[in-house]
């Protein structure tokens, strides 16, 4: 797997010790960076996004975004956990099924989504074969609230709430990633009716 480039403070960076300029990056301002950084990666993709590129196009210093973001690996993994979660928030809105569906749609055609398949696939390995990120910790949460809202009302079939939002991440996520492989001669409205169908009769009572 390629490597996202590792950027470190050289001898001409900024002396440590000075103060950050621009906004505090972890307390209610750290969007400006993740916005910065959206734009960077949706130009560039992320093997030939830099901090400095970042920092610049955010208008703060390299140290202000080095303190927080030791790399770009980093930087990208918080910018894709606002993003996807961002999407998934429907989960704590709409019943389990509509929103899964309704996430899958919306992740497809997801701008960031799409750059990092297209240009940086290898990126998403490790998040399918060895460990979960932070983004699926942060959906995880929220499929678990939809299942166990959907129990409380009786639209969701008992069972541990945590054991079926994996089941559930695990079915969209194969039909989010694998699904352009299936599509001929299917369409993605075929394949989102049939991802509607698994789900219900997982889900049903």
């Amino acid at each position: 797997m390629a490597s996202i480039r590792h950027n470190t403070v050289s001898d001409h960076d900024e002396d440590p010790g000075e103060p950050p300029r621009g906004p505090d990056v972890r307390e209610g301002r750290g969007d400006a960076v993740l916005d910065a950084a959206r734009e960077v990666v949706l130009a560039v993709g992320v093997r030939r996004t830099t901090l400095t590129d970042v920092a610049r196009r955010a208008g703060v210093s390299r140290m202000t975004v080095y303190r927080h973001w030791p790399d770009v690996r980093s930087l990208v993994a918080d910018l894709m956990t606002r993003e996807w979660v961002l999407v998934a928030g429907r989960f704590a809105t709409e019943d389990p099924v509509p929103a899964a569906a309704g996430v899958v749609r919306a992740l497809r055609g997801h701008p960031l989504w799409r750059k990092i398949v297209e240009v940086d696939p290898e990126l998403l390995l490790p998040y399918l074969l060895d460990r979960r990120g932070s983004s699926h910790d942060a959906m995880l949460a929220l499929v678990e609230l939809g299942i166990t809202r959907g129990q409380e009302r009786g639209a969701v079939r008992p069972g541990d709430p945590v054991a079926m939002a994996r089941a559930v991440l695990l079915t969209a996520q194969s039909f989010l990633i694998s699904g352009p492989t299936m599509l001929d001669p299917v369409t993605e409205e075929e394949l989102d009716a049939e991802l509607t169908a698994l789900l219900e009769r997982y889900l049903t009572p």
